[in-house]
């Protein structure tokens, strides 16, 4: 069902509705590349993303997790109306006659939910697919050089449209925004060039230095200014300085250590050189809407004056500030704490300049005695057994890079950032103490030169220096340094501790934020009023817009056929899937120790009915009865019995439909492994559950997973009411395709891993409900997606195109009998410094794999760029008014803001498309799911 290589759309699917793929089975490969491709459902299964039922666990984060809202989206391609989500009921999109006043050719529609499967023969597929990832090491066999090349960006060439007008649509209202007005400032500002001899790569060392000038030569060769420093190259000021270049030699005298031993001296030499003058004349023409490019430059300066004052008071970490000062410290385990914090970024918006103000929290390491730390981090007594040679992996990878202060010197604690552990313990280190050779071992040189004696020497020393002349310091007179964060990836239990710690009611982080803009003190702060800048200690108050839910169809033998969500949520009582799947075959594995075999039948057996009343064809009864395995023996058991079925069901002529996997609640690599051997190997649709469900066994839970698997094996959960009656506008007056695309990168310090590409798209219409998927590996944090569209060389056929896009475009005809005619592109994680780049990129690619299969095949596409890690943050603006915030005080879902805080001239605008959803003590907090979306047409 791939197509075969060279130019064409392949022969047409007869069965016009019937998609010509099969999700979670692996999709025929015909002459595709051979590598790195395969069908996945996009099922959320608590880890991964995707559509469907709230996460089971909670999913794999970064270090630091920035509480509330995680999304702000941008979009490349139309003007048009905003998209309908589809992770909450989707919102309505705005009225026609916006669409015909912009003549856009955006469609709304919604982000791709999971892969449905249907219930086909492919074995081969499977086998091919394995062979395939054995390949994926992950190497390119497309050359380079035939590869699409990025282009460079250019605001000459491409601009983006401006904004066609402001929405009509629904219930209007007025909300807060976390934006606070900045006057822009009537100065001259100055640009210098710095130069530090000798160079050092610590911005901390690079600040003294600065801040030593300025307090030595303010008054007398600086003109009395006070400038602002980005701790690297470049100095601002609000007027010149009285000269063009100058040379100044500065001295940094180390602290005091309390012995008596003279301080270290160190000097530098400084040249500052004028380089240029920052233009608020074009800032201000920018932020009237009379200029198209944002002068970037003096944003930079602005943000640079702002954030001055902070990063000498707190702790920065990228745009935001962290101090223990700032609100209560948590522990998260394993020697770790949260720390709160607040983001800080000027930005550019209809109403002037703006600075968001945010709050956040992000993961320190405590500052410990190391041999607590250690304590903490293997979870248990250290002193009762010698340390294994896992125990020395775990406290050596925690411990690289990290800084520490020896405590046997009294007052003097210098400073070490540790390199390794050394491979024998404390008392078998000896090191040379003269140029004979002299021998003396790490504990007597403590005990003779500081009289300390060392308790733990059977324990290793930390490594710390260089390779070539290592330096020994045993673990318990070294404190960790307070102030460093931990960039590395957080586990499950710390990630819980950070949400719990992270999550608030709207009106608790409206008032946290109003604090810290008071703490911050804006109108007091020094370089603020140097650089003439004046910030409003009032929050933005902006006009929103309510868009109404749209109308969901089930299927008509239900109580219940069609549903009017309300206030973002329904449920699936009375109702039934407007088209069941059907699983005849299916079998059960537990590989939870603690779920008994009776157990995990009667589950089953509650599942299966779950899934007939839900309006599948579901035999009650498995091919197999459920088994327990041990989870390290998944790939052999998973193997087995999946052969013993099939010797079952082949001489029948069926196949396998269905698996239900019971998972214990933690359960590490189990669940990655199992769907690959599922995916790759076996070609087999499979459903996990936890071992904390399948004893609850909640009728609202088997009901979510019912949903699940209905997707998977081909069938329909709802559909629109606008869609089946042909009332969307720009998606049912003619066949349109609708994609999203992610690139999901290695966790901080994985530095070996691929990123994964991954493309769905819709693959009917005009109900636009089922997606096929594509994932493919590239380069390391390569965040443009390589294999949207390539070619490469055949031996037969010569030149041969392909790629992710062409190979869904294909399937949406085949499944539909109709070629698209319009393409709307969802793309996810795109940041604005990577806009250009990606839209020039990826459109490129988008209008080669059109052009692939039909010569001048140029369908209208509308690129999205979907944003939600941004910091906008909205709130009611009267928390109490329950008409106006749901059950968790949350903005009310379809919330619509393009006015005022969004960008002065292009399309942009934020929807919040989901309700706050209660989990446990967790209050999902202040806008989930908020978007701001930026329109792009190109035909």
């Amino acid at each position: 069902m791939g197509f075969q290589g060279g130019r064409g759309w392949g022969p047409q699917s007869q069965q016009s509705g019937r998609s010509g793929y099969a999700g979670g089975r692996g999709p025929q490969r015909g002459g595709v590349a051979p590598q790195q491709q395969y069908t996945v459902p996009t099922e959320y299964q608590g880890r991964g993303r995707g559509g469907g039922a709230p996460p089971q666990q909670p999913p794999a984060a970064a270090a630091a997790y920035e509480s509330g809202s995680r999304g702000r989206a941008r979009v490349g391609g139309g003007r048009g109306v905003e998209p309908v989500s589809s992770g909450g009921p989707p919102s309505k999109p705005l009225s026609s006659d916006l669409h015909q006043a912009t003549q856009a050719s955006y469609a709304a529609g919604g982000t791709p939910h999971r892969v449905p499967s249907e219930a086909s023969s492919s074995r081969q597929a499977a086998e091919s697919l394995t062979q395939q990832l054995q390949k994926v090491s992950i190497q390119q066999e497309v050359p380079p050089s035939q590869a699409i090349q990025p282009v460079a960006p250019s605001s000459k060439s491409m601009r983006f449209p401006l904004r066609p007008g402001k929405g009509v649509t629904g219930k209007k209202c007025i909300v807060k925004a976390n934006h606070f007005f900045a006057e822009l400032p009537d100065k001259d500002l100055h640009q210098y060039d710095v130069s530090i001899n000798p160079e050092v790569t610590s911005r901390g060392v690079n600040r003294a230095v600065m801040e030593q000038l300025v307090k030595l030569y303010r008054e007398s060769h600086l003109g009395k200014r006070l400038p602002a420093y980005d701790g690297r190259k470049s100095l601002y000021t609000a007027g010149p300085l009285p000269f063009i270049s100058k040379e100044f030699m500065i001295t940094l005298i180390d602290e005091d250590d309390g012995t008596g031993a003279p301080r270290r001296e160190r000097e530098f030499k400084v040249v500052i050189k004028l380089a240029a003058r920052a233009d608020l004349h074009h800032l201000g023409l920018f932020l009237q809407g009379r200029q198209a490019d944002a002068p970037q430059e003096a944003l930079q300066v602005l943000d640079i004056v702002l954030r001055e004052l902070p990063t000498t008071r707190y702790c920065p970490v990228g745009r935001s500030f962290y101090s223990p000062d700032l609100g209560r410290r948590q522990p998260l385990g394993e020697g770790l704490e949260s720390w709160r914090g607040f983001y800080q970024s000027i930005r550019p918006t209809q109403m002037g300049l703006s600075l968001n103000i945010d709050m956040s929290s992000t993961a320190f390491i405590e500052p410990l005695p190391v041999i607590d730390f250690v304590t903490q981090l293997l979870n248990r007594d250290v002193s009762s057994r010698p340390l294994s040679d896992a125990d020395r992996v775990k406290i050596k990878k925690a411990l690289r890079g990290v800084k520490v202060e020896v405590t046997h010197r009294g007052n003097m604690r210098r400073k070490y950032r540790i390199s390794g552990l050394t491979s024998q313990a404390t008392r078998e280190l000896t090191f040379p103490v003269d140029d004979r050779g002299t021998m003396k071992s790490v504990v007597e040189y403590f005990y003779e030169t500081y009289g300390f004696v060392i308790q733990h020497s059977q324990w290793p020393c930390l490594q710390v220096g260089n390779q070539q002349r290592p330096n020994y310091l045993p673990m318990e007179v070294c404190k960790i340094v307070e102030g460093q964060r931990y960039s590395k990836r957080l586990n499950e239990r710390q990630i819980t501790a950070l949400l719990k710690v992270t999550c608030q009611r709207p009106h608790e982080r409206e008032l946290d934020i109003m604090q810290t803009v008071h703490h911050n003190a804006y109108h007091e702060d020094p370089y603020a009023k140097e650089f003439g800048i004046k910030i409003s200690e009032k929050l933005a108050s902006v006009e929103a817009r309510i868009l109404p839910a749209p109308w969901l169809k089930y299927h008509d033998t239900g109580r219940e056929k069609d549903c009017l969500p309300q206030v973002g949520q329904w449920n699936m009582m009375n109702k039934k899937m407007v088209n069941g799947g059907t699983v005849n075959n299916w079998i059960c594995i537990n590989f939870s120790r603690g779920v008994q075999e009776s157990v995990a039948r009667g589950f089953c057996q509650e599942l299966a009915q779950m899934c007939y009343i839900s309006g599948m064809a579901f035999n009650p009864e498995p091919v197999l009865p459920p088994i327990t395995a041990r989870p390290d023996q998944v790939e052999r058991v998973l193997k087995t019995r999946f052969h013993d079925a099939m010797t079952k069901l082949q001489p029948q002529g069926k196949e396998l439909d269905l698996l239900i996997v019971i998972l214990p609640d933690n359960n590490g690599s189990l669940y990655g492994d199992l769907k690959r051997i599922c995916e790759t190997d076996l070609g087999l649709v499979s459903q996990c559950c936890l071992h904390k469900h399948v004893y609850r066994m909640s009728k609202q839970y088997l009901a979510n997973v019912a949903l699940k698997i209905n997707v998977k094996v081909g069938g329909r959960n709802t559909v629109l009411v606008d869609a089946i009656s042909r009332r969307i506008p720009l998606v049912s007056d003619r066949p349109t395709i609708i994609f999203g695309a992610d690139v999901t990168h290695p966790h901080p310090g994985e530095d070996s891993s691929p990123s994964i590409a991954a493309v769905v798209a819709s693959q009917d219409w005009p109900e636009i409900t089922k997606y096929a998927g594509l994932v493919c590996a590239q380069a390391h944090r390569q965040e443009l997606i390589q294999d949207l569209y390539k070619t490469w060389q055949d031996p037969v056929r010569g030149t041969v195109s392909g790629g992710m896009i062409k190979e869904l475009l294909i399937s949406f005809r085949r499944a539909t009998g109709q070629k698209p005619q319009r393409i709307i592109f969802y793309r996810d994680g795109v940041s604005e410094g990577q806009f250009y780049q990606v839209l020039l990129y990826e459109l490129d690619a988008i209008r080669k794999a059109c052009a692939s299969l039909e010569p001048n095949y140029q369908p209208p596409v509308t690129f999205v760029v979907v944003q939600k890690r941004h910091h906008t943050r909205l709130f009611a603006n009267n928390h109490n008014d329950r008409n106006a915030v749901d059950k968790s005080g949350n903005i009310l879902p379809g919330t619509v803001v393009d006015s005022k805080i969004c960008h002065p001239t292009e399309f942009d605008f934020y929807l919040c498309s989901h309700a706050g959803i209660q989990v446990k003590w967790e209050f999902l907090c202040c806008l989930l799911g908020i978007c701001s979306i930026w329109f792009l047409l190109w035909f």
